[in-house]
């Protein structure tokens, strides 16, 4: 069976989508592969949100943001835009939830914390650990990633 194919996209792959993806590799373990791309990359992840990472036990010290290409996109079963207005290639077949996230370019671990842990709750929200997950007017993963991997909406 193929594994379902979850892709974060930010600006600059330094911080919102870093974190959305490290969190949710952290929480759908084998049953899914997480991705995260910039539309105009950083050349390293944010010192802070490695850091905040850290904080919670997620070694995510090794990334190098990536650039936003449509074979990613054409390859992602679910593709969450970490703010509005991002150029993200727009593919049939394809599952697409856009969230409203402030940039964290330049802040600290501190100022970062209360935006992982708010990052960390919607993906739980998503549903990756296999458990049912209230999203009132959200995507729904756990049964269109974990029961049905196979079937893009």
């Amino acid at each position: 069976m193929t594994k379902p194919t979850l892709l974060f996209i930010c600006t600059h792959n330094a911080g919102r989508s870093a974190l959305g993806a490290a969190l949710a590799r952290e929480q759908a373990g084998d049953r899914a592969v997480v991705l995260s791309a910039g539309i105009d990359p950083a050349e390293t992840a944010s010192a802070g949100t490695i850091a905040s990472l850290a904080e919670i036990g997620i070694d995510d010290s090794a990334y190098i943001p990536t650039k936003v290409t449509e074979e990613l996109v054409r390859n992602a079963t679910v593709v969450i835009s970490m703010k509005p207005g991002l150029d993200v290639p727009q593919i049939e077949g394809i599952s697409y939830e856009t969230w409203d996230l402030p940039n964290p370019d330049g802040w600290d671990v501190e100022a970062i914390r209360p935006l992982r842990d708010h990052i960390d709750g919607r993906v739980a929200d998503l549903g990756l650990n296999g458990s049912p997950a209230p999203t009132p007017g959200g995507l729904r993963l756990a049964h269109h990633l974990i029961a049905r991997p196979h079937i893009r909406h």
